[in-house]
């Protein structure tokens, strides 16, 4: 028995084997002047010896093979250096750098990438920066926990950075060109993603706010299943394959043939919006790597839940910094662009509400920042190709608020709004060089009501022009003469054109507090219009199917 039990010691220590995860390898980036953990697993009981930059530090294994020991912080360093871990096994990563580390996450616009801006071409052409290191995160829906992923990092070159996200790229070549040190940049973004699906489950559900959010999965969920999916990818083969037929029929023919592919229907088990299961399968294997900060741009697909995202979205930044144990690290976001068809009269918008909610998360959370970008969208494509100026605009906050440089950086807020003498008279923050508009003198986005809450375009001029340090506009309106609130770029597609001196645009924003279309408890929300059309269509199939049946009934009748 002796003999058996030590065979299967030997065996299970000829089997041990030191491992690391993907965000541990050769060339990393570790973040500068903080302390860094370096994790990975061993065989229970092992000890485990890291050596870097003159430091040496020692972890055991615990029951379930992890270890994490924490570096000493260092300073920037562009020279390659070693980390050798010596446990069962000795690993040696090579390359290493120190400098400024930042996640790159959110939605499709923040995981489009490098090839598909404008000046696609240029941009690759001259991505020759080996000191800007990239690393991305494969795309896994789960609710199972993800204690690791495949990739691992690479020098930035032309061969890689094209199919990295371009905010992301060119937030780091700005701060590797400004700061002279090396830049990691973790790429964890998916198209589609719901803000939800970022935050781990039972968190969530912990939290009465997002009661609803569960509740609606609950039910997904409990009629879900693996039979129905299969037909609907069967029937998708059946449509893409008729799709193929038609379209050589009409290559043959020489005939113009424009219809798209039919979309294939997704896994809501495995997809981007079940809460928890971006959190499971791809944050959570990145949590505790070193880091400055995160730079988001997701919203989009929670925009019809506007008012919902004003608790989710700060809530969600709080869970991140709770997990990473890193303290408040800075969190920029990109505002939602300008999108959709223009709007000829004032309407309301849940782009809009998502906007505000974006904005106000600032004044609820510290060393939070967005950039705002109602003019670099495009109203028939929701990925705007413009992603220089977003990157540029968010490295503005970085490089101000983490990295002490002298810049304008936060576009003009609206501070106060006076109401009297039939105009409103609005002054706004951070214009210390005044205010400006662009393509026309004349000033556009502006509404304006009174006590009846109609809303109608309003006649707005900056005072004193173009005169240095003015942060001032006065509003009007033809027959309003008790204006009791503005609005301005408060549209999906908004047509507006007011910027700081300094050419960062004017924040949208409402000073009335109106019920929100996307809150469900307003009459008239989105939510309640689509739930009486929703009543509507079925009873007008009931109507149809009432008449179908008396018809068929004549009929039956006549052949008697």
């Amino acid at each position: 028995m002796r003999i058996l039990c030590l065979l299967t010691l030997l065996a299970v220590s000829a089997r041990a084997e030191l491992k690391l995860p993907a965000i541990i390898g050769d060339n990393m980036v570790l973040q500068q002047k903080q302390a860094n953990p370096v994790w990975g697993w061993d065989a229970p009981g092992t000890e485990v010896t890291v050596t870097f930059a003159g430091q040496t530090k020692t972890a055991k294994a615990g029951a379930d093979g992890k270890w994490t020991v924490k570096l000493d912080a260092v300073p920037a360093n562009a020279k390659p250096a070693t980390i050798t871990i010596k446990g069962s096994s000795t690993k040696e990563l090579k390359n290493v750098l120190v400098g400024e580390v930042w996640i790159c996450s959110g939605q499709s616009n923040m995981g489009f990438n490098l090839s598909s801006v404008w000046d696609a071409d240029l941009d690759i052409a001259q991505a020759k920066f080996p000191q800007i290191r990239l690393i991305s995160v494969p795309q896994v829906g789960t609710q199972e926990i993800q204690n690791d992923f495949k990739g691992q990092w690479e020098e930035c070159s032309p061969a890689n950075a094209g199919q990295f996200t371009a905010v992301g790229y060119h937030f780091g070549r700005v701060l590797h060109e400004m700061l002279g040190v090396p830049v990691g940049l973790i790429d964890n973004a998916w198209g589609g993603s719901a803000c939800e699906a970022w935050v781990k489950r039972d968190v969530l559900e912990k939290d009465p706010r997002f009661a609803s959010i569960i509740a609606r999965w609950k039910q997904t969920e409990s009629t879900f299943t693996k039979e129905a999916f299969d037909k609907q990818l069967a029937d998708h083969k059946a449509k893409v394959d008729a799709w193929s037929k038609a379209r050589a029929a009409a290559v043959k023919a020489g005939e113009m043939f424009t219809a798209q592919p039919p979309r294939a229907p997704q896994n809501p088990m495995t997809g981007q919006h079940r809460p928890g299961n971006l959190y499971a399968g791809v944050l959570h294997p990145t949590i505790g790597y070193g880091i400055k900060g995160v730079i988001w741009y997701q919203g989009e697909s929670n925009a019809s839940r506007a008012k919902e995202y004003g608790e989710l979205f700060p809530f969600m930044i709080e869970h991140w910094r709770k997990e990473w144990q890193q303290g408040d690290f800075p969190f920029y976001w990109v505002q939602l662009a300008d999108f959709k068809p223009y709007q000829t009269e004032p309407v309301e918008s849940d782009w809009a509400e998502l906007r505000e909610a974006q904005t106000l998360t600032m004044s609820k959370l510290p060393h939070t920042g967005q950039c705002v970008i109602t003019d670099l969208g495009e109203a028939n494509d929701i990925h705007p190709k413009n992603k220089r100026d977003v990157a540029e605009r968010l490295a503005r906050w970085a490089l101000v608020n983490d990295y002490g440089q002298k810049l304008p950086y936060r576009s003009p807020e609206i501070k106060d709004a006076k109401f009297d003498g039939g105009k409103a008279l609005l002054t706004f923050d951070y214009a210390p060089q005044g205010l400006r508009t662009v393509d026309t003198d004349e000033v556009k986005g502006f509404m304006i009501c009174g006590e009846d809450k109609k809303w109608v375009w309003a006649k707005a001029s900056i005072i004193g022009g173009s005169k240095k340090g003015t942060n001032q506009i006065e509003v009007t309106a033809d027959g309003i003469a008790k204006p009791v609130a503005v609005r301005y770029a408060w549209a999906d597609n908004p047509v507006c054109n007011v910027y700081s001196a300094e050419g960062l645009p004017v924040t949208p924003f409402r000073t009335d507090d109106f019920p929100m279309i996307t809150d469900p408890s307003n009459p008239n929300s989105l939510e309640a219009q689509n739930a009486r059309q929703r009543e509507e269509i079925l009873k007008l199939r009931k109507i149809q199917a009432e008449q179908q049946k008396a018809i068929e009934a004549k009929k039956n009748a006549g052949k008697k």
